[in-house]
């Protein structure tokens, strides 16, 4: 059984950082590409960014370049997201996801297999 566990949401105040995890079980965690995406009080949920398998690409929506970092550790069958300069409008639940796939539709939620429960990231003004 795949499962894939988020941890590390939480408040912070606009202008700080948070890391969050991502812990993947039940799958060859190197075979992934692995993505987060987010998801706003009544809003669609949205890509965030995701990186390949050997970690050695990653991509991230315009909006999101320079504030937010993707990367993962196979060893421990990890994803992380590392948000920096963060703002009121990043407030969301986060999920990570993994996809048996890397293109150019990485972007998008059917290329994703499995999903996590998510975690919830308020930031504050």
């Amino acid at each position: 059984q795949v499962q894939l566990v988020e941890s590390g949401g939480g408040l912070v105040q606009a202008g700080g950082s948070l890391r969050l995890s991502c812990a993947a079980t039940g799958l060859t965690f190197s075979r992934y590409a692995m993505g987060w995406f987010r998801q706003a009080p009544g809003k669609e949920r949205e890509f965030v960014g995701a990186i390949n398998w050997s970690g050695d690409r990653t991509a991230y929506p315009d909006s999101l370049k320079g504030r937010f970092t993707i990367s993962r550790d196979n060893a421990k069958n990890t994803e992380y997201l590392q948000m920096n300069s963060l703002k009121p409008e990043d407030t969301a639940v986060y999920y990570c996801a993994a996809s048996p796939s890397w293109a150019n539709t990485i972007t998008t939620l059917e290329l994703y297999d499995y999903w996590g429960q998510g975690t919830q990231v308020t930031v504050s003004s």
